[in-house]
């Protein structure tokens, strides 16, 4: 009796392993210098960040995590889990994305391959940061010239702040619409296109093609611009 209890029980972690589906996105790469620790792969489901797969490495940097991914969204690549210290944001996507990088250095600038929305991404990001640094140098000479009481020059960065805002905002919407067959479109809608306005927001969501539209970010984006026009009338 106790020989068919443990075939029974080895029967079914067997069929358990076996059965264990692979996903149709693998994310792979090497994190140089990591040779101890728990890499966890996370993406958000509703507003909460879940972790979909997890690697324990031990004497290894070398790592394979997966996911079964319906559409293309965002996700997380975390030490420990441990997203509020240091993590890799990229653009899943179905096929084998491959990730390098360094402990020390961990999110700051890995090398990402194999996702063409994450292409595309870091292509938007490279104008972006322009326009932050830009950002953060407005906030210096707007301090300074308080301090100095120099309310003249304070009115002008004022002017010349909005429009700064107002080129990003164009430059950003522009971006978005020029891509309209990628899940960054609205992805960027969602996450950058805070302060624009409903016409430039209506005409991005129509801009779309009708596959993104049935996307997560894209019935997202889409449910968005028809709460602001609810709210509107």
């Amino acid at each position: 009796m106790k020989k068919i209890i443990t075939l029974l029980v080895v029967s079914i972690l067997i069929s358990a392993c076996f059965s264990k589906k692979n996903g149709n996105m693998t994310v792979q790469g090497q994190i140089k210098g990591l040779k101890k620790g728990t890499l966890y792969l996370q993406k958000m489901q509703d507003t909460v960040l879940v972790s979909v797969d997890s690697v324990k490495l031990l004497g290894t940097d070398k790592f394979t995590l997966t996911d079964n991914i319906e559409s293309s969204v965002v996700y997380f690549l975390t030490f420990d889990g441990n997203t509020s210290n240091k993590s890799i944001l990229f653009f899943g996507e179905k096929g084998t994305i491959t990730i390098n990088d360094k402990i020390d250095q961990f999110g700051y600038k890995p090398e990402i391959s194999g996702s063409k929305n994450q292409e595309i991404l870091e292509n938007y990001n490279k104008v972006k940061s322009k326009f932050q640094n830009e950002r953060l140098e407005f906030i210096k000479k707007d301090f300074d010239a308080k301090q100095a009481n120099d309310l003249e020059l304070v009115n002008q960065l004022e002017k010349d702040y909005l429009k700064l805002t107002k080129r990003r905002v164009l430059f950003t919407t522009n971006f978005a619409i020029s891509n309209p067959d990628s899940e960054v479109a609205p992805y960027i809608g969602l996450t950058e296109m805070y302060d624009a306005s409903i016409k430039m927001l209506d005409t991005l969501n129509n801009s779309l093609t009708d596959r993104v539209k049935t996307t997560d970010y894209g019935k997202r984006f889409q449910k968005f611009v028809s709460n602001i026009k609810e709210n509107e009338q």
